[in-house]
């Protein structure tokens, strides 16, 4: 059955929900299977993205983020402009071909700008030798046009979950938390032009396989040029804490995350594939599995090691006191122990764009 379903060119959610329950030696076919489709569309090579972790103000209040507006535990900070070219200029110094800015997310004319200077100064510096990509949540469509026109290529903003009652049950229900919005913003997003970018957290409460089927039928439909996703870990400073007897163990979670990453790299097979920080919470070799089942991007933090403790989304987020030379260094060891290959000096752009701009 499963190397019937595996030689598919088209895949219904049946087939879809079949893979996503492999066990045993289902699952090693999955694994190989997307390793070989990895290696045949985009290759056995790791395009490193400097992440940098803006700030942690936030005007939203998800029941799932340790950086929620309603957590007074937090310590808030925003990293200010030079610190941000400094990391940047680590990046383009080290053969990045790209940073992401990270933030909490946060809708006004300061913040607005302060995006506009931070890409004016990577232009300046760069010419333009980094990719920026944004993740700074929902944003009017003149808001997003501003960041494009202004050096911005790519973006990243995570739906979470396609399933609306799902999404309402991990927010609050109001004009911040709107689904139709989210949706509505990655069309705007494809729209602009921006290489758009969206993902699911795995193992979410209320969460179900079929739900989980949906997202990758959701982000295939969407037609989507990168995806940055990872099993769900809860933060005991957030209202879904308490469900947390509803959830699969740390292990499950993580082992259906990386099944996810697999049957995607099938379903998309051209698109750019994120390895999250999150299966390295669960697992010291978290990372470099994805990687070797599918996922082609890494994103070593570049943030000031004096911010990183404060970017908290959920429980034991590694590397809070790793310096950015250090984490330079993991993702080299890290893609060679995946035996792939580190692209530098490259923008790392997505296939499934480009051949669709062509």
């Amino acid at each position: 059955m499963i190397n019937k379903i595996l030689q598919k060119s088209k895949f219904t959610k049946d087939d879809i929900v079949f893979l996503l329950n492999a066990k045993d030696d289902d699952e090693k076919k999955l694994f190989l299977r997307s390793a070989e489709i990895k290696e045949k569309h985009v290759g056995n090579k790791v395009w490193l993205r400097g992440l940098i972790e803006l700030s942690n103000i936030c005007s939203k209040n998800c029941y799932y983020c340790g950086i929620r507006k309603g957590n007074k535990n937090v310590c808030r900070y925003e990293i200010q402009l030079d610190e941000v070219i400094e990391s940047a200029k680590f990046a383009l110094d080290n053969g990045f071909g790209s940073i992401v800015i990270q933030s909490g997310e946060i809708q006004s004319t300061k913040f607005t700008n302060k995006i506009l200077d931070i890409l004016q100064k990577i232009q300046q510096l760069s010419s333009p030798k980094l990719r920026v990509t944004l993740s700074c949540g929902e944003q009017t469509e003149e808001t997003y046009r501003k960041w494009f026109d202004a050096g911005a290529e790519r973006y990243l903003l995570r739906i979470e979950t396609s399933n609306s009652d799902l999404y309402h049950k991990i927010h609050p229900n109001d004009s911040l938390h709107d689904f139709d919005k989210r949706i509505e913003a990655l069309n705007v997003l494809k729209k602009i032009g921006f290489q758009t970018g969206t993902g699911v957290m795995i193992g979410l409460p209320f969460q179900t396989i079929d739900d989980l089927a949906n997202d990758i039928l959701f982000m295939q439909k969407m037609d989507i040029h990168m995806c940055g996703m990872g099993p769900y870990i809860e933060h005991s400073e957030t209202p879904l804490f308490k469900y947390s007897s509803l959830l699969l163990s740390l292990r499950e979670r993580y082992e259906l995350a990386l099944k996810m990453i697999a049957v995607l790299r099938i379903v998309m097979k051209d698109i750019n594939i994120a390895s999250t920080t999150a299966f390295q919470t669960i697992d010291s070799e978290g990372k470099k599995s994805a990687l070797e089942i599918g996922a082609n991007v890494l994103m070593p933090n570049l943030t000031p090691a004096k911010y990183k403790e404060n970017y908290n989304l959920y429980n034991n987020k590694p590397g809070k006191e790793n310096t950015i030379s250090y984490e330079f260094n993991l993702a080299f060891e890290m893609i060679r122990n995946a035996e792939n290959i580190v692209r530098l000096n490259e923008y790392g752009d997505s296939i499934h764009y480009s051949t669709k701009k062509e």
